[in-house]
């Protein structure tokens, strides 16, 4: 199995696909160019990248999970919010890599050459308010706490796209251990809305099809406001051995709900 796919989304825009299922995105300007997580780290990441751009690299980490941060390794700039290096520490070790691929990819018979992890002290320090001149097209970085306490969300400004790696979708993991609590995080969603106000009009994410609609904020927004309430449907599920609930019923073999809104959270109801 080759270990990228690779999607031409616009002239500037690349998304690459790793064997986790994760997208990463690239973004070219005229003078260098951004990579928007790095993947899991099975496979020359940078080989890839390599070969769609030769331009001067930095590499932006929206947080420290396994499938965004492990492939850091390969590459010389890399930012990343500190609150975050713990949970890049408790992603790095090899055999965890290992068998959490394994179980993304239970029919690979042998699994792909393993970045080794990169040291996160080396991380330059990604922060809310962050700018990234590439030559006509901007960065702007922006905290989004929630699914890590150091998870960021990136806008590529003149193309009014908004990159969310897993800071909200149809499936939002809130259930680990490095998970804010729900009435945190959906403060911080509100300022970010506020922040990102006419903004934006295409939303990425790193899982599913790469593609949410532009009204996802709100969304889980709702969504949040709904748990705090107890106004929903809370659907027992299991993802990467953690067990928790789907806060609203899906359509059958679908992440799509069922009422057919957008935006969901996967979290632990306290009892």
């Amino acid at each position: 199995m080759e270990p990228f796919r690779i999607w031409q989304l616009s002239p500037r825009v690349v998304r690459i696909g790793g064997l986790m299922h994760e997208f990463v995105y690239l973004i070219k300007g005229d003078e260098r160019a951004a990579l928007i997580d790095s993947g899991c780290g099975f496979g020359s990441l940078r080989q890839a990248v390599r070969s769609l751009t030769g331009l001067p690299l930095v590499v932006l980490l929206t947080h420290g999970h396994i499938d965004h941060a492990m492939g850091a390794g390969e590459f010389d700039e890399v930012w990343m919010d500190r609150r975050d290096i713990p949970v890049f520490h408790a992603h790095a070790p090899a055999e965890y890599r290992r068998a959490i691929l394994r179980g993304a990819q239970p029919r690979l018979e042998e699994l792909p050459p393993m970045v080794p992890a990169a040291d996160p002290a080396r991380f330059l320090p990604l922060s809310d308010g962050a700018c990234f001149d590439l030559g006509g097209v901007h960065l702007d970085v922006f905290g989004c706490p929630g699914h890590t306490p150091g998870t960021v969300v990136v806008l590529l400004r003149e193309l009014r796209i908004l990159v969310v790696g897993d800071a909200c979708s149809n499936f939002t993991f809130l259930a680990g251990e490095e998970c804010l609590p729900i009435p945190v995080y959906r403060q911080n969603l509100l300022r970010l809305k506020e922040r990102l106000a006419g903004r934006f009009d295409v939303v990425l994410e790193a899982h599913g099809s790469g593609s949410l609609p532009a009204g996802i904020l709100d969304g889980v927004i709702e969504v949040c406001g709904d748990v705090l309430a107890g106004n929903t449907d809370d659907v027992p599920c299991t993802f990467a051995d953690v067990e928790g609930v789907l806060a609203k019923a899906r359509r059958p073999h679908s992440q799509l709900r069922a009422d057919g809104k957008y935006g969901n959270i996967f979290y632990k109801k306290q009892l």
